[in-house]
């Protein structure tokens, strides 16, 4: 037990560094609008990306990290949940295969999966959606409208992997 509280609070302090979380991916194998595009389907606003490349492309891990969850969700499909620095959750969703398990850290660009089009992406192109949301609530952030206070627990992951893609 001792030594998840210690984990948990070195996660705090690790400073963050993102990388892209497709291998071989570049800007143009993702939408520069889609974080909080609105509508979308039945989770009413996209608070996230979608990486789309080949099925089977390699999945890693965009941040060193604990995967706290992986599993199937009804939406996300096959999905791993990895908590990394700055109590950030990377959510990596629509996944043909997981590679990896709860409980197990994963150092940044380690293998955690392979995009695919589970969840509600069944029948569309092969891709990874792929989002982040915080743990500590950026106020400055807070825009009214449908579903706008959520938005100060996501952050934007297209300025983040654009900060590392051409």
């Amino acid at each position: 037990m001792f030594g998840i509280v210690i984990l948990v609070l070195l996660i705090a302090l690790i400073p963050p560094r993102v990388q892209m979380p497709v291998k071989g991916a570049v800007r143009a194998d993702y939408d520069q609008a889609a974080f909080w595009a609105y509508p979308w389907g039945k989770s009413v606003t996209h608070k996230g990306v979608d990486i789309f490349k080949a099925r089977g492309t390699e999945v890693v891990a965009a941040e060193s990290g604990l995967v706290v969850y992986t599993g199937q969700l009804s939406l996300g499909g096959n999905v791993v949940l990895v908590l990394s620095a700055g109590w950030r959750f990377h959510y990596y969703a629509h996944l043909q295969s997981i590679d990896t398990r709860t409980g197990k850290w994963l150092s940044r660009g380690a293998l955690l999966g392979k995009v695919g089009s589970s969840g509600n992406a069944a029948g569309k192109p092969p891709h990874l959606h792929y989002a982040i949301q915080t743990v500590v609530p950026r106020f400055w952030k807070y825009e009214g409208g449908i579903q706008g206070w959520k938005k100060m627990f996501y952050l934007n992951p297209v300025e983040l992997l654009n900060q590392v893609t051409q």
